[in-house]
């Protein structure tokens, strides 16, 4: 088959790649001179411990097994299997811990509850306070601003790939068959478009209804920490915002220990992870309301450097960059993508929210699988 994939994020990354494993051509065509969305500005987590129950774990976890098979074929990934801890402070934050450590399906998660010297002997660099923290041994890394440059190396040296950058897709103009900005026509047995956060233009005319909403987020980096951090870290923030730990626990933790007014107000939760040159990118932050603010708001930045030092037992590195993004996801958030049928041999596959960057690679499995590649 030869397949034409518009979007070169990490989704439609993914979907060139599960193409040309199957043995098919592969045109991909990136509006951007290289991909610049939510798939270079996120954290590179491979997260399956806060997923919910059903499709969104097993496709996590689907993904997470992918991740490591396409990782060791491509060490320029930076994949590594470092885990995560979500570490506790308060009693009603360490009932959740502990519902979640109970769930049936933890032993799968690799889900424990640990205590503070269980937490620092997987992690030193956790020198501060915390009571314990939650381990999940299935959650892993990879590096978020290069990832799909080293992905798009492995495919242009199949023979069977052709990038072409600087081109949007203006118009559907046959089975399987786009124009392009340029006034090119793409031909093929399928086209798929992976815009992310793009849901303007030819998007809204080929899906006027779609059940797709923006996200925006504010993250940061630091200069290089000096030691390791072992593993990705969260804050108890982290579970009001991720489905598996739902439940009566959260609930009183939602009751009993309201966020921080600044968190409250920007929805934040912490998470962080060591980048292979050393520093940390810490977030985030959660805008829903359009239109968005233009700027960077740096009340939010204050807050996670107080809880990432209370962690650490010491000050944060200088901040070396801050920045916002935007993803796209599906209204219905137990819905793990929105993959529709726009046209004639024309699919759209938008919509994965924060779970982009963990779910890409089963995300691409699927649609390869339901078209029949």
């Amino acid at each position: 088959m030869r397949v034409i994939v518009v979007g070169a994020g990490v989704v439609g990354t993914m979907h060139a790649w599960h193409a040309m494993e199957r043995g098919h051509e592969v045109v991909h065509i990136e509006r951007e001179a290289e991909a610049r969305g939510a798939s270079l500005r996120n954290f590179g987590l491979i997260w399956v411990s806060g997923r919910a129950d059903g499709p969104e774990a097993k496709t996590a976890l689907r993904a997470r097994e992918l991740w490591e098979g396409i990782g060791a074929r491509v060490p320029e990934l930076g994949f590594r299997p470092n885990g995560s801890l979500t570490l506790v402070r308060t009693e009603p934050e360490l009932a959740v811990a502990e519902a979640a450590a109970a769930r049936p399906d933890a032993a799968v998660r690799g889900m424990k509850l640990l205590t503070p010297a269980e937490a620092r002997e997987i992690n030193p660099a956790l020198r501060g306070e915390f009571a314990a923290a939650l381990w999940c041994e299935r959650d892993a890394a990879v590096e978020p601003r290069t990832a799909q440059l080293a992905l798009r190396q492995a495919l242009l040296a199949s023979g069977r790939y052709t990038f072409l950058p600087g081109r949007e897709v203006r118009e559907v103009v046959g089975e399987g068959a786009v124009r392009d900005d340029h006034g090119e026509i793409h031909r093929g047995d399928v086209v798929v478009l992976c815009t992310g956060a793009w849901l303007g233009g030819l998007v809204r005319e080929l899906a006027p209804d779609l059940p797709v909403r923006r996200v925006r987020l504010q993250m940061m980096q630091t200069d290089p920490l000096g030691e390791p951090l072992t593993t990705s870290v969260a804050d108890a923030d982290s579970f009001r915002y991720y489905p598996a730990y739902a439940g009566e626990a959260l609930d009183a933790l939602n009751a009993d220990q309201p966020q921080p007014a600044t968190a409250a107000e920007h929805r934040m939760q912490l998470l962080m992870v060591q980048r292979r040159d050393g520093g940390l990118t810490i977030g985030d932050t959660h805008e829903y309301e359009h239109p968005f603010g233009f700027d960077v708001v740096e009340d939010p930045y204050d807050h996670l450097t107080e809880v990432v030092e209370g962690f650490l037992g010491r000050p944060l590195p200088k901040i070396r960059r801050r920045w916002a993004g935007v993803y796209a996801q599906c209204l219905d958030t137990r819905a793990v993508v929105h993959r529709q049928r726009v046209g004639d041999g024309v699919w759209l596959v938008t919509g994965p929210g924060g779970r982009g960057m963990t779910c890409s690679p089963a995300i691409a499995e699927t649609t390869a699988d339901t078209l029949g590649w």
